[in-house]
C-alpha cells in the first residue's frame, strides 16, 4: 500500500457531500442512458482506492472472443463521457470503461496516484484484476495521458494505444484553462445563446442536456486534487514500443496539433497521427462516427 500521509491525502480527490454525489450520478445516469447498456458494472480493488467499471459486449457472439478495449476518461468527467463512442466499439468488441480515481465518478480513491509510476501500477492492477491480458487501451485528454504513461512505463498488457487529443504531449498552457473556465461560466447561459456558444467554444457539453447537467453538477460536488500531468519527453517517448495512434483536433487548446503531428511518428517506432478538422479538444465527441470508425480500422491492423 502506499504511503498515505496527511500530505499526500490532500492529493485525493473527494465528494463535497453525500446529497451532492448522489445527484451527480443521477446526473451521470442521464448520460449513460445516451450511449450503449453496460451488461455489467462492478468494482476492483487496487492498491489506491476501488476502480469502478463498465462492461460492454457485442451482440454478435463470435466478437466477444476479440481483443478488448479499455476506455479511460478525461479529468474532471467519468465514464459517461464515452457515451457516443460505446454503441460502435461495443459492437465490434467488448468494451470496459473504468472510471479514474481522484475524478469524480464512482470510483473511492484513497492514496494519490497522479504520480507517473503510481498511475501505470494502478491501471496494471486494474487490468490485472479483471483478468485483462491484452487490451487496447484508448484514453481521451487527461486519460490520454494515463494510456501514453502506461505505454511508456508498463506496456506488457498492451495491444494497442489510442491517444484521443491528450495530455501527456506539451505542458498544459493558460489558453486551454481559459477555455475550460469559460465553457463552465456558458454552462450557465440562456438556453437561447448555448448553440452559438458552443459554437464558438466548441463546446458539445453546452447542446447537449444530459451532458450540461452532468458537468455542472460535477462541479459542485466533487473536487479533484492532483496537479497537471508533465509531458513526456522524446527520449520517454521513444521507449513506446506499443502500436499507437494519435487523434487530434485541428483546433485543439490542449496541443499545438501540427506540432505531434511531425513529432511523435516521429519519436516513437511505426505511430500513426492524424488531425480531424471541424472540431477542437473533443474529436471523439463532436465527429463520433468518424473517430469510432478509424479506431476500429486501427485496431483491426493491429490484430
Amino acid at each position: 500500500m502506499p504511503n498515505t500521509t496527511t500530505r499526500a491525502q490532500a492529493d485525493v480527490g473527494r465528494y463535497v457531500s453525500d446529497t451532492l454525489r448522489d445527484r451527480y450520478f443521477a446526473a451521470c445516469d442521464a448520460v449513460y442512458a445516451l450511449g450503449a447498456t453496460a451488461v455489467a458494472e462492478g468494482d476492483v480493488e487496487t492498491s489506491f482506492g476501488t476502480t469502478h467499471v463498465y462492461r460492454y459486449e457485442p451482440a454478435d457472439p463470435a466478437a466477444r472472443s476479440r481483443t478488448p478495449v479499455v476506455l479511460v476518461h478525461g479529468s474532471g468527467s467519468c465514464s459517461a463521457m464515452w457515451y457516443p463512442n460505446t454503441p460502435a466499439l461495443s459492437a465490434a468488441r467488448p468494451v470496459y470503461a473504468i472510471d479514474t480515481p481522484g475524478d469524480p465518478g464512482r470510483s473511492v480513491q484513497r492514496a494519490p496516484l497522479h504520480q507517473p509510476e503510481r498511475a501505470a501500477q494502478w491501471l496494471d492492477e486494474t487490468l490485472a484484476a479483471l483478468d485483462l491480458d491484452r487490451v487496447h487501451l484508448v484514453g481521451a485528454s487527461y486519460g490520454g495521458w494515463l494510456t501514453v504513461n502506461q505505454a511508456h512505463r508498463r506496456p506488457d498488457r498492451l495491444a494497442s494505444v489510442t491517444l484521443l487529443d491528450p495530455g501527456g504531449l506539451e505542458r498544459v498552457g493558460l489558453r486551454f484553462f481559459a477555455w475550460i473556465f469559460a465553457s463552465l461560466f456558458a454552462t450557465a447561459a440562456p438556453k437561447a445563446l448555448r448553440p452559438r456558444l458552443a459554437a464558438w467554444l466548441e463546446q458539445p457539453v453546452l447542446v447537449v442536456p444530459e451532458l450540461r447537467a452532468m458537468v455542472r453538477a460535477a462541479v459542485r460536488a466533487h473536487r479533484i486534487r492532483r496537479p497537471a500531468p508533465l509531458p513526456l519527453s522524446d527520449a520517454e517517448l521513444s521507449t513506446v514500443r506499443t502500436p499507437l495512434y494519435l487523434v487530434l483536433g485541428k483546433r485543439s487548446l490542449l496541443v499545438h496539433p501540427k506540432r505531434q503531428l511531425e513529432r511523435v511518428p516521429r519519436v516513437i517506432p511505426g505511430a500513426r497521427a492524424e488531425i480531424i478538422t471541424g472540431t477542437g479538444h473533443g474529436p471523439q465527441i463532436d465527429h463520433a462516427d468518424e473517430v469510432n470508425r478509424r479506431m476500429l480500422r486501427f485496431m483491426d491492423t493491429v490484430d
